[in-house]
């Protein structure tokens, strides 16, 4: 009965309720009417203060300056940027400090006039380099290695001069590099076949190569499908710069030579290093020539020969040369390697393979004078000599000299030898892995802001500062390749980006 009697008071409450919001409703929207209409008390007293307002006068004399005595209000200078006119249509291929004019005023002795020679203050340019005529963006890598756009490198000459042995051909608007080359004109890969039957390239015990006298580089370009990265270099001579093609092509080179200076990679850089008939002059000068490749090829490492005096006896007819001066000038080749501590390992047709001793404690003959160890990397512009570089000491004949590195792709993040030995002043094994998670962070939010970073858009990569080469390691792929540059006033740590597998330049900007 309680129950009953609960609910029946409800559903009589329920009614009045409803009448009492009703009402308040009504009540509110005719108070709201009434204010808008004008004549409330409040709108009468704003109305009031209106006209109050309307009569004020603003002292002409007022200022709205702070007055503070004691604190300089300091206003910064508006920063304009400078903008910079682009050059005559002549300076397409103008590159700094290789200008032929230039270049022609030098000795020619050992190569000097093809050497880098930079221009006085007064005679630098000050505006942008014009694209050639026509510039199309280039081929996406692969098929940029065997096409690129006849506007963007407008020269045919070694069309002419090495058609038959298959450098580069010209096809209507387009060139085509079948993989050939002086001394592989069957191509690339057969070459690079022939050279894995000696050298252990497929499991990653080779990762970094040196072409001298690279030409159009078809040897680095094929390489890079083997995970190898080939550093070319090549002068700029009456071809232009045969580079220029390269770098089209998307393969790793620059404008270089062996002349009178050193070569501007760290000592114990490269894993191969490679002469395919580049017409260097390895026996004179006392052998300073192949010092020099000794000192940036890597303990273990490998050194071939393609081309003069190799097969002397098939050629000498055709390189109107004598067979006596030819066998006298392989003797002496051959006597330079052993006195460098290389070991012959092939020669067979037109190719000879070395190998350089993990150490010197193997040596057997006795070596040239040497250079001093301590200055093995101070390069740039220093003057090559007739000496060999030492390697690291070590105690055992097992022992690889400045330590022994993984294997590619492993090394590209194990801690180097050079900071495992303390040999980069502030640099540790801790510091080396906080400054690689801190690029990995860095390139994940570049590529949050530009997705192409990392796909063949963006093949030829210039890192202007590279450090430990944190940047390349976390980009690395088969669909782009960073130049990793390291300023001659910065610390010293190009060698560190070498033992990474990673390739790179020492420059003074």
């Amino acid at each position: 009965m309680g129950s009953k009697t609960n609910a029946s008071g409800y559903r009589a409450r329920r009614p009045l309720s409803i009448f009492a919001v009703l009402g308040l409703c009504c009540f509110f929207y005719l108070l709201g009417a009434w204010q808008r209409s004008g004549s409330g008390k409040a709108d009468k007293l704003a109305l009031k203060v209106n006209n109050l307002m309307t009569g004020c006068t603003v002292l002409p004399n007022l200022s709205f300056e702070s007055h503070h005595s004691d604190v300089e209000i300091v206003r910064p200078d508006v920063l304009k940027a400078k903008a910079f006119k682009p050059c005559d249509m002549k300076y397409t291929d103008y590159t700094p400090c290789q200008e032929q004019d230039q270049a022609m005023k030098f000795p020619r002795e050992n190569m000097i006039y093809r050497e880098r020679h930079c221009p006085a203050e007064k005679e630098k340019l000050h505006c942008l380099i014009p694209a050639p005529e026509g510039y199309t963006t280039p081929f996406p890598w692969p098929k940029s290695r065997d096409y690129a756009y006849y506007a963007n490198v407008p020269y045919k000459s070694l069309t002419v001069e090495k058609a038959v042995q298959n450098w580069v051909q010209f096809q209507g608007n387009v060139f085509k590099f079948p993989g050939g080359g002086t001394m592989f004109p069957q191509g690339a890969d057969a070459y690079i076949d022939e050279l894995a039957s000696v050298i252990p390239i497929a499991d990653g015990s080779v990762r970094t190569a040196l072409d001298t006298g690279c030409g159009v580089a078809s040897w680095g370009a094929y390489l890079l499908k083997r995970n190898v990265l080939a550093m070319s270099f090549a002068p700029k001579d009456n071809h232009e710069a045969q580079v220029q093609f390269a770098l089209e092509r998307g393969v790793p080179a620059v404008i270089g030579v062996l002349g009178t200076i050193r070569l501007p990679y760290p000592s114990r850089a490269f894993d191969m290093a490679q002469c395919s008939r580049c017409l260097i002059p390895w026996t004179s000068n006392e052998g300073m020539y192949l010092m020099e490749v000794d000192r940036v090829l890597r303990p273990g490492g490998y050194w071939i020969l393609s081309g003069p005096p190799i097969n002397w006896k098939t050629y000498y007819q055709t390189w109107k040369r004598s067979k006596e001066d030819l066998k006298a000038e392989q003797t002496k080749l051959e006597e330079l390697a052993e006195s460098l501590c290389w070991e012959k390992k092939y020669e067979k047709g037109d190719i000879a393979i070395w190998r350089k001793k993990i150490n010197d404690k193997s040596c057997k003959r006795k070596s040239p004078n040497s250079c001093d160890l301590d200055n093995a990397d101070d390069v740039w512009y220093q003057k090559m000599e007739v000496c060999k570089t030492p390697l690291p000491e070590v105690t055992s004949k097992t022992e690889v000299a400045g330590g022994e590195l993984q294997k590619f792709p492993a090394r590209l993040f194990a801690v180097p030898p050079r900071i495992a030995q303390g040999i980069i002043p502030g640099v540790t094994a801790e510091s080396y892995q906080e400054d690689n998670k801190l690029w990995k962070k860095h390139v994940n939010a570049y590529k949050r802001m530009n997705k192409l970073i990392g796909t063949t858009r963006y093949r030829n990569v210039m890192d202007m500062n590279a450090g430990l080469g944190g940047f390349a390691a976390v980009l690395e792929s088969q669909k782009s390749w960073v130049m990793n540059v390291v300023p001659t006033i910065a610390e010293n740590t190009l060698g560190v980006v070498y033992e990474r597998g990673l390739i790179g330049i020492y420059h003074d900007w």
